[in-house]
């Protein structure tokens, strides 16, 4: 079960990380949902740890060619989880990159609780 508890999350080392999610199947990708922890939960009351721009590509089956679907800012002003439409909507994929550029200060890590795909 998705747990949201500060702590409880996915931790890439640094500031920039990348992912690669393989898809059960190929589908036509159309949004993605990204969630960390809310200021209130977190015993600091900071999200620093929280991914702030990131992009999201489409891989082919050989995870050679890659089609940018969109570059998106994670807001922690906003809910702690946000769907981000896909800026290309049209192209099949079983492969994504999700490239984290930068969090919101955090010096050692970045966070992501949970990552949604749908399509």
């Amino acid at each position: 079960q998705p747990d949201a508890s500060p702590g409880y999350c996915w931790p890439f080392q640094g500031s920039r990380s990348e992912v690669l999610i393989r898809l059960p199947t190929q589908i036509r990708p159309m949004a993605i949902t990204i969630q960390h922890t809310s200021k209130i939960a977190s015993p600091l009351g900071t999200v620093s740890s929280a991914p702030r721009d990131f992009t999201v590509s489409g891989l082919d089956e050989e995870g050679e060619n890659e089609t940018l679907l969109g570059t998106f800012t994670y807001a922690v002003q906003k809910e702690p989880t946000q769907t981000f439409p896909l800026q290309v909507q049209c192209i099949a994929f079983r492969l994504l990159k999700l490239v984290i550029q930068s969090n919101w200060g955090k010096p050692g890590y970045t966070c992501i609780y949970q990552v949604q795909v749908y399509g």
